[in-house]
């Protein structure tokens, strides 16, 4: 059986605490300092860029599901040869429509926090930090 400081020992119950009294830090309120800093601070609301560029992709994604359903594929002129399934149209404008999407919600999220950068406001925040005396 394994030795585990009986922490789950049937045994010996509750063992009282090996610590001495020596090892506990007391302390007083004349031993603590508490120093006060009043900082001004701006606070504003700002887009998430991300969530903005995301939702770009995505919405260029559909377009692109749009586009290759509405165009029947075939090129304007048949003797050049190239034929093309819908799968190969969608990938490639998706992947033109999706970056075009992804740089729209770029520049959404841009022109929301320049708006927004605005309507800033400076406030007064208090910073306390409590640390000890030494002697």
């Amino acid at each position: 059986m394994r030795d585990n400081g009986g922490v789950s020992d049937a045994q010996n119950p509750a063992r009282p605490s090996e610590h001495d009294d020596d090892d506990i830090l007391v302390v007083r309120e004349d031993e603590v300092e508490t120093d006060v800093a009043n900082d001004t601070v701006t606070v504003r609301r700002a887009p998430r860029f991300g969530r903005f560029i995301a939702l770009g992709a995505v919405v260029g994604v559909i377009v692109a599901l749009i586009l290759t359903f509405s165009f029947n594929g075939q090129p304007s002129s048949p003797e050049l040869g190239l034929q093309f399934d819908k799968g190969q149209v969608f990938g490639f404008l998706m992947l033109l429509c999706g970056v075009i999407g992804a740089a729209l919600g770029a520049v959404v999220a841009l022109l929301i926090d320049r708006a927004t950068a605005r309507r800033a406001k400076a406030v007064v925040a208090e910073h306390s930090s409590t640390h000890h005396i030494d002697e």
